[in-house]
Order: C-alpha cells, then sequence, then structure tokens
C-alpha cells in the first residue's frame, strides 16, 4: 500500500519517530520539516491550538503536503497558567532550561505546597492541506504540582520540577519508557489515534 507522506513541523527526530509509530497505521509516512529546508514561522498565536495550526499551516503551504505539528508548554495554576506559550524562553534565551526551572522556582517560592497546582499540556493538530476547516485537534493534558527544589536526571525542560503523583515522583526520575506512556504528547496522540480510527 503506497503510503500517504505528511510533513511534521519540526526538527526534533525524536518526535518524528514518535508520530511515525501513531500515524504508520492509518497509512502516512512521516517527514520533517527540516528535510525541506523549512524553518518554523513566528508562534504568534495565544493559545496553543492556535499555534499548533500555525506551524502545521506553514508547513502544509510550503510542501503541498498535509501536515501535523504539536504545541506544548507547562501551565501553572499560581501563576495564572504561565510560562503557557512561552515555556521554553520563559527566561528570556530560547531553550535554555536550567534558566527556565530557576525563573520558575523563583517565582514560586513565596506559593504554598498545596498551590503549586501545574499541568503538562500538548497540542497535536493534523491538517489535510493549508486552508483544511476541519482540522483534527487532539488536546493532552498531565497534571502534577511543582517542587521547590528539583529531583532526577532524566528528561528535560521542567521534568525535574514536574510531581506526578500517581507514580509519586518527578518526570524527570521516570524512565522514559514510562514517561512516554502517561506524558501529555502520549494522551494527545492517544486521542488523535481515535479520530483518525474514525
Amino acid at each position: 500500500m503506497q503510503k500517504t507522506k505528511i510533513v511534521l513541523a519540526t526538527g526534533n527526530v525524536g518526535k518524528v519517530k514518535e508520530m511515525q509509530d501513531v500515524l504508520s497505521e492509518f497509512g502516512f509516512e512521516v517527514i520533517a520539516q527540516s528535510e525541506f529546508g523549512i524553518e518554523s514561522p513566528e508562534e504568534t498565536g495565544l493559545t496553543f491550538v492556535e499555534n499548533a495550526i500555525l506551524k502545521a499551516r506553514y508547513a502544509s503551504e510550503k510542501t503541498g503536503l498535509p501536515a501535523i505539528a504539536d504545541d506544548s508548554g507547562l501551565s501553572v495554576e499560581a501563576l495564572g497558567g504561565a510560562p503557557g506559550l512561552y515555556s521554553s524562553r520563559y527566561a528570556g534565551e530560547d531553550g535554555n532550561d536550567v534558566a527556565n526551572r530557576q525563573k520558575l522556582v523563583t517565582e514560586l517560592k513565596d506559593v504554598e505546597d498545596e498551590k503549586r497546582i501545574a499541568k503538562f499540556v500538548s497540542c497535536i493538530v493534523l491538517l489535510q492541506h493549508p486552508t483544511d476547516p476541519t482540522p483534527k485537534i487532539a488536546m493532552g493534558e498531565c497534571f502534577g504540582k511543582i517542587l521547590s527544589e528539583e529531583r532526577g536526571s532524566n528528561g528535560f525542560g521542567y521534568d525535574p520540577l514536574f510531581f506526578y503523583p500517581p507514580k509519586n515522583c518527578t518526570f524527570a526520575e521516570m524512565e522514559s519508557v514510562e514517561k512516554k506512556k502517561i506524558s501529555h504528547r502520549a494522551i494527545a496522540l492517544e486521542l488523535l489515534k481515535q479520530q483518525l480510527a474514525k
């Protein structure tokens, strides 16, 4: 069976494999946008959904292929949802995980334990073409709380501060195989799978 090529709006090899594992059974072959020499567009949306649509639409326009994109981040209740859309550049510089975690710890230093509720959010969008009026949208959320000091050395981003009560550990103390089963992205991918199976 001929597979339909679909462009993934990322250059992240790990994400390509993750998406391929889910989408191959629905007849898609996932190709990273970096293989087409496409840079990511400026993320001007005000929600995870808007940014994911923006990224997927841009990739689809540039390649003429269906596109899939995900936008994700950490949302802390006591901070009005911050760092939210700015999770990867919370401390100013894009992708500086250490500075981002330090800023989060500082922002929450006077917040008591039971008010440190947070969630990781992942929004995955699939567009058949750039002007697709009915994109498939899957939103995954994983709930926990933010610790005042880091624990664990696995994972990346905010994982050492994100405590997940059902497993009684942080995401950074979890094996990556285990984390992949319960993460916000895993939940979003499962919901996307259900939509594609209809």
